[in-house]
């Protein structure tokens, strides 16, 4: 008898580590991007928490968006989840980087953001070459 495959989005630790990962990645084009555009075409450095802001719920709801989308179930959960751990990346290399924590503020911020895109994705289109979980 045949071995059947199974997807890597079956296995909820290792699928909320990919979507953290790519939410991070995500997050770090976003900064790029947009500080880009603040610095070359704004050029005024006042609104830079605001793109920061941005450039964190940017990232925070693709990668929960991929994971509710992937998982196809618990996307409330799966979004926190998913927030959470993003947090506590940033909060660690705010730790390693700068020496000082992140406020609690952007935990609220990637929660929310994560929720919301945990949310979307589940209740999205299922992918059309999602296997059988």
């Amino acid at each position: 008898m045949r071995k059947q495959k199974h997807s890597i989005w079956t296995n909820a630790p290792l699928s909320a580590a990919v979507a953290v990962i790519f939410g991070l990645i995500i997050t770090g084009m976003a900064w790029m991007l947009l500080s880009a555009v603040l610095f070359y075409i704004m050029r005024d450095m006042k609104l830079i928490k605001a793109f920061a802001a941005a450039a964190l719920t940017t990232g925070a709801y693709t990668g929960s968006f991929l994971f509710g989308k992937y998982r196809r179930r618990k996307g409330l959960f799966g979004g926190l989840l998913c927030g959470a751990l993003m947090f506590g990346a940033v909060n660690i290399a705010g730790i390693v980087i700068l020496g000082v924590p992140t406020d609690i503020k952007k935990l609220l911020l990637f929660t929310v953001s994560g929720a919301a895109g945990g949310v979307a994705g589940v209740n999205s289109k299922r992918p059309k070459r999602l296997m059988n979980q």
